[in-house]
């Protein structure tokens, strides 16, 4: 038998990670099940006694010291009766390898059904053949903000084709991960299923912009309102309020509402929302107005840019 280094394509300082990445690769190319290259069975069994050498950390030990070939087997007196080397089999099934592992014959056993099993997901035939977790899905749902604040249910269509209303915690955080136990993919051979991961973002909402767990929000005010004060209805997610426009606001002002942003959630505090002011001019034209700002300009003039110069 060649040099197993050389039948896995590897250098001798190849860490134990690189030997099994290796030995995947290729067994999943050769595997006689489903490999259409010439020679698939030899080359099969020459890639799994390779990797009996290699992937068990004291025969690779005992290899590079040159106290067994390439075979398993003892090149001096003293080493034998080690038990190296392959049991009678078929090439390209893996019961025709002697992966020993240091255990009893049921060990062994398992051993084999797991590196099946991890190679081909448990759906290769043959002896060697273990139950696989069925694969975890994934959906993202997008959800009004007013639901992710007091929270509700959100009916999610999964890719396994189920649908299924998934429950909505109040105060959840845009990003957050729900995960459905055992909603996923079925499992081989009667294995579980996996999960369902529902991530959860919010929906744009037409008034508010989410900011951690501010809510900002941009609130038209008249003219008058700006500069004689008022008190003027607010939206929020539980309901308007009202609040106060001091005399004289300039457009612009943020405004804070404590605790009118997103709940409290887990060790989250409720968040504020947070009004700028913005002067709305009227619809239409106003004589009026125009008199009176033209007075205004003439006589009363001011430089709202004079701290602006560079």
């Amino acid at each position: 038998m060649r040099d197993p280094y050389e039948v896995l394509g590897l250098a001798k300082s190849a860490s134990a990670a690189e030997v099994k990445s290796a030995f995947r690769k290729l067994a999943k190319k050769f595997h006689p099940d489903q490999s259409k290259e010439s020679r698939a069975k030899e080359r099969f069994a020459e890639i799994g006694s390779a990797y009996e050498i290699l992937g068990d950390e004291k025969k690779r030990a005992a290899f590079d010291r040159g106290e067994i070939d390439a075979e398993g087997k003892p090149r001096a007196p003293q080493f034998e009766g080690f038990g190296f080397g392959r049991r009678p089999g078929a090439a390209g099934d893996f019961h025709g390898f002697n992966f020993d592992v240091g255990g009893d014959a049921g060990a062994r056993a398992g051993f084999e059904a797991d590196i099946l099993s991890e190679l081909f997901g448990g759906r290769m035939g043959g002896r060697g053949r273990a139950p696989s977790r069925g694969e975890d899905v994934a959906v993202v749902v997008n959800v009004p903000l007013g639901m992710a604040a007091g929270g509700g249910s959100a009916r999610v269509a999964l890719p396994t084709g189920k649908t299924l209303d998934v429950a909505i915690p109040a105060g959840v955080e845009d990003g957050k991960q729900i995960r459905l136990r055992g909603q996923g993919r079925a499992g081989a051979r009667n294995a579980p299923s996996g999960d369902a991961i529902v991530t959860i973002h919010y929906a744009p909402h037409p008034l508010f912009k989410v900011e951690g767990r501010d809510l900002k929000l941009d609130l038209p005010i008249t003219l008058y309102e700006a500069v004689l004060g008022a008190k003027v209805r607010t939206p929020t997610l539980s309901g308007e309020v009202e609040i106060a426009i001091p005399p004289g606001t300039s457009s612009g002002r943020v405004l804070r509402l404590r605790g009118k942003g997103l709940p409290a959630s887990g060790d989250a505090p409720a968040g504020d929302l947070l009004a700028t002011l913005r002067i709305a001019m009227p619809a239409q034209e106003d004589a009026d107005l125009a008199a009176l700002m033209r007075r205004w300009r003439d006589e009363k003039p001011y430089d709202p840019r004079a701290g602006l110069n560079a």
